[in-house]
Order: C-alpha cells, then structure tokens, then sequence
C-alpha cells in the first residue's frame, strides 16, 4: 500500500463514494478539501463507517479526543492525519 497523499486521498474519496451511493447521493464531485459532513453526501453513520474503515485499511487507532474536525473532517485532513500519524510529514 502506497502511503502518499494523493493515494490517500483517492482511496477516501472512492470509500466516500461508495458510502454515498448507498444513500442514493453522488459524492464523485467533492473536493479534498471539502468538510464532508457539511457536503451532504454521507450522513453520521456513513461518517462512523468511513473512520472505521480508515483505522482498518490503515492500522491507526484513533483516540476520543483525535476526533476532530481538524485531523479527519475532509479527506485532505484525514491524508495529513494518517501521515503525520504514522511520522512521514
């Protein structure tokens, strides 16, 4: 598995994706740097399926308080989040 940002960012965007379809949304326009609650295209269970599948496919426990809008809010953030996490930014 490549750890860089962009590939980070493209397997987000295509769990986001799935994730909406399921809602009957189409979230193949969001942006990285979009906060995705505010985007519609997942509701909060969608949100929680999203940061599960996040620790699973990266082998990264997220704490409580790492629950923020600035470390997993858009999928930019949540790039950032990982690679600082695992000490390559």
């Amino acid at each position: 598995m490549t750890l860089d940002k962009e590939s980070i960012i493209a397997a987000i965007k295509t769990k986001v994706m799935e994730i909406a379809e399921t809602l009957d949304c189409d979230a193949s326009d969001i942006a990285a740097d979009e906060i995705l609650p505010a985007t519609g295209a997942i509701d909060s269970a969608g949100l929680l399926d999203l940061i599960a599948w996040f620790e699973a496919t990266y082998g990264l426990r997220i704490a409580t308080e790492e629950f923020t809008i600035d470390n997993l809010g858009s999928m930019e953030m949540m790039a950032n989040f990982l690679l600082k996490r695992k000490g390559l930014m």
